[in-house]
């Protein structure tokens, strides 16, 4: 089959997008591994596909690189919601779902809004014990699980360039605290006031992305539990591009959530997967 597909970043988050109103696709997981491959397809950290949808301007559909249903992507949907602007499948304000849930985007030029669903702050200041030592982490969920873990600041600089953060991804990706489903992994350290640094390794991926929406999230909200910043809260990604995430925390739960950045269309191509 000749699929037309985008190549779209956000953040430094990459994506393969198809647009599949039509319904013409089968195999989705098979074509997202196929497409995803960045040595023998297009190269991307997942697949987005738009479907048609009865309640928002139309439907997402995401799938890890992997070929897994990774649950929903921040950044994948602010890219989804840019192409949908640029084809003007939508408006520059407008909905669509994903998962069963409506969400909101917004746009202004290459900067897209996007209005998340509440975050549960499933457990917070969880202990692990791995060989190295004890680990402190949170346990937050913005419609994928993460793990958030911060890295004080020290008089020597940064600590987050440091870390193996394959090593350690990996080893809390498939450890038993996190089974069945596994968690992404996110580490983060104060980068000035209100002003995070992060990394992240995401599951599906299984590897360390440059940019990752939910985790953006997750983490903003554990640096305003252990840091004491206040939002709006700026995440600096591995790209170096900058998220803006804003919320309200209510009782074990961060309402209002908004997850800002760039996101741009890279190439339009055909192939054949």
């Amino acid at each position: 089959m000749r699929l037309q597909f985008a190549k779209m970043t956000g953040a430094g988050n990459d994506f393969v997008l198809i647009d599949d109103r039509a319904d013409r696709l089968t195999q989705i997981p098979r074509i997202a591994r196929r497409l995803c491959d960045r040595r023998f397809g297009v190269g991307a950290d997942g697949l987005l596909v738009i479907k048609r949808s009865r309640i928002a301007d139309y439907r997402m559909l995401y799938y890890n690189a992997d070929g897994t249903s990774g649950g929903m992507c921040g950044n994948g949907g602010r890219c989804i919601a840019r192409y949908a602007i640029l084809k003007r499948i939508a408006a520059a304000r407008h909905t669509f779902e994903a998962l069963r849930h409506v969400y909101r985007a917004r746009a202004r030029g290459r900067q897209i809004t996007l209005h998340m669903k509440d975050a549960t702050l499933d457990t917070l200041g969880c202990r692990l014990r791995l060989a190295s030592g004890v680990l402190r982490y949170d346990r937050i969920n913005t419609g994928a699980p993460h793990a958030t873990i911060a890295l004080p600041q020290t008089s020597a600089g940064t600590r987050l360039e440091s870390v193996d953060m394959l090593t350690l991804g990996r080893r809390l990706r498939y450890h038993r605290a996190f089974s069945p489903e596994g968690t992404n992994v996110n580490l983060y350290e104060p980068a000035g006031r209100d002003t995070i640094r992060m990394r992240t390794y995401e599951r599906g991926v299984e590897d360390e992305t440059l940019a990752c929406g939910t985790g953006s999230i997750a983490s903003a909200i554990s640096a305003a539990l252990e840091l004491h910043m206040n939002p709006p809260i700026t995440v600096i990604t591995q790209s170096r591009r900058r998220l803006r995430v804003n919320f309200r925390l209510d009782e074990g739960i961060a309402t209002a959530v908004t997850l800002t950045g760039p996101a741009e269309l890279v190439f339009e191509g055909t192939v054949h997967a």
